[in-house]
C-alpha cells in the first residue's frame, strides 16, 4: 500500500513543481509557490528559477513510475531544505527585507519542504521492508 501512497505523492509533487515552475516564469509570487514572495527580484533569475523547477517536476514523475529513482528525490529534497536554510539565514536576504520584516514565512516552506522530505522518506523506507 505504501508504493501507492509514495506513487501518489511524488506525481502530486510532481505536478506542484510544474505550478511553481508557471508562477516563476509568469512572476506570479503567491506563497507555496514562490518562496521568497515578497522581496526584490529580477525576472530572469525566475525564468532560470523556472527550468529548473520543470527538471524537479520531471525528476519527480519519473522517481514515481521508477522506484530506483526515489533516492535521488530524497537527496536532491535535502539538498533544497539545506539551500533554502542556507538562504533564510543568509545576510543576503536580510539587507533586501524591510525593516523589521521576519523570515518567518520562508522558514515556514522550508519546514514545509522538510516535511515532506521525511514524509517521502518514512513512505520509501516502509516500501522496502
Amino acid at each position: 500500500m505504501n508504493g501507492k501512497i509514495l506513487k501518489g505523492s511524488l506525481l502530486v509533487l510532481s505536478f506542484y513543481f510544474v505550478c511553481m515552475a508557471l508562477a516563476h516564469f509568469f512572476s506570479l509570487k503567491y506563497p507555496l509557490l514562490f518562496v521568497y514572495y515578497d522581496v526584490p527580484f529580477y525576472a530572469y533569475q525566475d525564468k532560470i528559477i523556472s527550468f529548473s523547477l520543470i527538471a524537479y517536476a520531471i525528476l519527480f514523475y519519473h522517481a514515481a513510475h521508477h522506484r530506483f529513482l526515489v533516492p535521488s528525490v530524497l537527496v536532491l529534497a535535502g539538498v533544497t531544505v539545506l539551500g533554502l536554510a542556507s538562504i533564510n539565514v543568509s545576510e543576503d536576504l536580510h539587507r533586501v527585507l524591510n525593516p523589521g520584516q521576519a523570515a518567518a514565512p520562508y522558514w515556514l516552506q522550508t519546514g514545509l519542504f522538510l516535511l515532506i522530505l521525511i514524509f517521502l522518506w518514512v513512505l520509501y523506507r516502509k516500501d522496502e521492508a
